[in-house]
């Protein structure tokens, strides 16, 4: 969280008030805080703060997220976030930032960096939607600087190049040799002494052999300053880059993003210079891009699976037929539940869909077995192997159920961003698939089964 300028003592002192007025409304809630000091490093200013808030088990967890996210957002100069580790650190797998949207500037000039990442601030700072764009904060160090006059040089005899090799032997080091000891190799380095290197005096008046054999001061052929440099270097690819970053809020991600692609091609680069709009949204989207050519062979092979399983192409027909009605529990679980389509809810659907496509797997099985030994198909046959398959059937719903039972009834917790909704789903798609296993897919085999009755007499008796 983020305090106004000039209140460096305060932004911590105002997390913890907020925090107290977050407590007001709700008087059953107990607050633990941790100072995430030497947990986690990050490169901030002097006017942020950021801490660990766990809630007590016993209080209303949906409520008290709620409360903090109203008390933050009305406190006036202060910019701030409430979110859990968990989906911080998802989104910075995800993305690679944790911010929902990103900017990336490259170019190879430092200088033309940063004021082209400041320029598409400004025009992001304008987009309706975007909170707090912020240019990436870049840790310095400083750096002794040698940066020859050819003129005094020249008038020495010295070219730049000794200067700069002399300089840095002194104050760098420079190898020479090999040293071979006991099937050991140590390098022979020529370095100035350490009392030379931690004065700018000193190192000013290093002096430089010239070809006469003289010797010239560093300061009298070269301009020696202490300037910054960034501590990392950050690349991609060949180029150096930088991130502007902001939230989004009160708006949808997507049209944010969208809008901002236009904005910044408007933005007018250098040559070499260019930029990217990244974030939460462009990752998802290019990810679904990606997941929709995966379900088109997941869902051919599946076909050619189920062909191989049951012989026949009306009876695999059957079984997908069968898969929307086995998820749909698990939409109604999720809608009545609150969820909303992530990818714990993704995981529930997947899960549900291969239960169901299992157990109608295994009751047809039987059913072409049955037919065989009886020699042909019937009603009461057909009853006979649902009967046969209720035990395994619902002794396997049961025990998933009692499995994600638990994490259902926790609810939408820290840390369980990911299991909750995926139980949920799961939990829903139980009921519905063990109702269309018992009772919708033994009423429609008849019907399917008719019509494949020459393709399923030549299977193999199914296996003991």
């Amino acid at each position: 969280m983020a305090a106004p300028p000039g209140e460096g003592a305060a932004p911590a002192k105002t997390v913890y008030g907020i925090l107290e007025l977050a407590a007001r409304r709700d008087p059953d809630a107990v607050f633990y805080v941790r100072d995430t000091e030497g947990l986690a490093q990050s490169v901030a200013d002097v006017h942020s703060a950021e801490i660990w808030v766990s809630l007590d088990p016993k209080a209303n967890y949906e409520a008290m997220v709620t409360a903090m996210r109203k008390v933050v957002s009305a406190q006036p100069g202060v910019s701030g976030e409430v979110e859990t580790f968990l989906s911080k650190k998802m989104r910075e797998s995800l993305t690679g930032e944790d911010q929902a949207i990103s900017v990336r500037v490259y170019g190879e000039d430092l200088g033309i960096l940063r004021a082209k990442a400041e320029e598409i601030r400004k025009v992001l700072a304008k987009i309706a939607g975007i909170k707090s764009p912020q240019v990436e904060q870049q840790a310095e160090q400083q750096e002794i600087q040698v940066e020859v006059d050819l003129e005094k040089a020249r008038a020495y005899g010295l070219k730049p190049g000794d200067v700069r090799r002399n300089a840095a032997a002194l104050i760098g080091g420079i190898t020479v040799g090999s040293l071979f000891q006991e099937q050991k190799v140590f390098d022979v380095v020529v370095w100035g002494r350490p009392e030379l290197r931690r004065n700018l005096n000193d190192i000013q008046n290093l002096l430089i052999d010239t070809g006469s054999g003289e010797q010239v001061r560093l300061a009298d052929v070269a301009r020696v300053n202490i300037v910054p440099a960034p501590s990392v270097i950050h690349r991609q690819g060949v180029s150096r880059r930088i991130d502007v970053e902001a939230e989004v809020s009160g708006r949808s991600l997507g049209d944010v993003t969208e809008e901002a692609k236009r904005r910044i091609k408007e933005v007018a680069f250098p040559f070499e210079y260019h930029a990217e709009v990244l974030g939460e949204y462009v990752e998802r989207k290019a990810a679904l891009g990606s997941l929709y050519g995966y379900l088109v062979a997941a869902a051919a092979a599946i076909v050619l699976l189920l062909h191989a399983a049951l012989g026949s192409w009306r009876l695999a027909g059957l079984v997908i037929v069968g898969a929307p009605v086995a998820a749909l529990g698990g939409f109604l679980a999720g809608y009545l539940g609150g969820a909303v389509l992530s990818l714990g809810s993704f995981l529930g659907f997947v899960a549900v869909l291969g239960l169901a496509a299992r157990n109608g797997i295994m009751l047809i099985r039987h059913f072409q077995y049955l037919e065989q030994q009886e020699a042909g198909p019937g009603s009461s046959l057909v009853v006979r192997g649902a009967g046969e398959r209720l035990p395994s059937i619902v002794a396997t719903a049961i025990t998933i159920g009692l499995i994600v039972l638990p994490f259902v009834a926790l609810g939408n917790v820290a840390g369980l961003e990911i299991l909750h909704p995926a139980a949920v789903v799961i939990f829903g798609g139980l009921i519905t698939s063990t109702i269309l296993t018992l009772f919708v897919t033994p009423a429609l085999y008849p019907r399917f089964a008719a019509k494949a009755a020459a393709e399923t007499r030549s299977l193999v008796p199914e296996a003991a």
